[in-house]
């Protein structure tokens, strides 16, 4: 499993360092770390940073840059590189994405979920799956220290980023999977928060509909097995396996992976 690195105030910022692959050897701790947005960080924060991180892969999209920009830190190189090339309710945490999302699914969770399983697939798609192999060829460049990657929560695209080297990695898919669904936890308190706002804006209060509201927003806002798996099913069905998946779409052959894996494993 990921361990939680501890920021006052930045979310879900986690090492991969520890995660055992199926050979027994482990991921080294303090060169892949996942997170959240960097945005508004505090001066104690922008120091830790620096320490660990020299190298950001920002998945965001433009407009959400542009909402919630990341804090600049000198000593650190910034990647942009969108996994999503269209305005996509729901993952993307833009103000006008959200404001669609929450009107059609508030009270419609099983609706909800449906949409979440489709946008995991997507990221199983032509244009999500060129900028993951952008992101992989940083990997294989590596760093000096660690590279961080994130999107808005660290849930969904960052979720996706990690699952894919970790199982170029070799860690088992039901390590993969349990690490995903960690993100819950991690993502508990932002969570129960984001539910209180957007029931009070809605004018939802208790009854059956505020139990619908409650369920959709879980459903759009959680890691949930079916969500990963559907990501897993759409390779599956577009690549017959992950490992020609990894060829023909990431652009990775046998050196590639022997050489991420003398990186990053110990």
């Amino acid at each position: 499993m990921s361990s939680l690195i501890p920021f006052k105030k930045l979310n879900n910022v986690r090492d991969l360092g520890g995660m055992k692959t199926a050979d027994g050897r482990l991921i080294r701790s303090g060169s892949l770390i996942r997170s959240g947005h960097l945005s508004g960080l505090i001066p104690e924060d922008v120091d830790s940073l620096k320490v660990l991180v020299d190298r950001v892969i920002d998945f965001r999209t433009p407009q959400e840059r542009e909402e919630n920009p990341d804090t600049i830190v000198e000593e650190i190189e910034y990647t942009c590189m969108p996994v999503l090339d269209t305005l996509t309710e729901g993952l993307t945490r833009e103000k006008e994405a959200d404001k669609k999302v929450f009107l059609q699914y508030l009270t419609r969770p099983r609706e909800a979920a449906g949409y979440m399983s489709r946008m995991y697939q997507s990221f199983a798609q032509d244009y999500a799956l060129s900028q993951y192999a952008q992101f992989l060829k940083i990997l294989k460049a590596g760093s000096r220290k660690a590279i961080l990657w994130h999107c808005t929560a660290g849930k969904d695209r960052a979720g996706i980023a990690s699952a894919l080297i970790e199982e170029i990695l070799g860690v088992p898919r039901e390590e993969i999977i349990a690490d995903y669904l960690a993100t819950n936890e991690y993502l508990k308190r932002e969570l129960s928060f984001l539910s209180g706002f957007v029931k009070k804006q809605a004018g939802i209060e208790d009854g059956a509909e505020n139990q619908l509201a409650e369920e959709a927003i879980r459903n759009l806002f959680k890691a949930r097995k079916e969500y990963i798996e559907s990501f897993y099913g759409e390779v599956d069905r577009r690549y017959g396996s992950f490992r020609r998946m990894a060829a023909d779409a990431l652009g990775l052959n046998a050196d590639d992976i022997s050489l991420l894996r003398e990186k990053y494993l110990t």
